[in-house]
């Protein structure tokens, strides 16, 4: 049996794009309502949902487990702007469902 939760979040990138790999401190934790049993492998599909700023936002995910996931924005290059990796407030969906 499958188990599925969603909700959404308020994200903007006030740091440069983090090329570190690891480095997690610009992340946000997003803790799940209800956390998923322990052992069982869950995914996270994530949504910008707003069009605030003009430059494109990327999101990543790091630290997906049973009790939540962090994210951040990155803003990425796209249409001739450079981007710097700062990015306004966006709102991100989340789904995160067992398989």
């Amino acid at each position: 049996m499958s188990m599925v939760q969603s909700g959404k979040v308020n994200l903007d990138s006030a740091h440069s794009t983090e090329t570190q790999g690891g480095k997690t401190d610009t992340f946000k934790r997003v803790d799940f309502p209800t956390p998923f049993p322990a052992g069982t492998d869950v995914i996270v599909q994530v949504t910008v949902q707003t069009f605030n700023g003009p430059e494109t936002p990327g999101i990543r995910l790091h630290e997906v487990s049973n009790t939540g996931f962090k994210v951040r924005l990155n803003e990425i290059y796209g249409g001739g702007i450079s981007a710097d990796g700062k990015h306004a407030t966006e709102t991100v969906g989340w789904t995160a469902y067992t398989v």
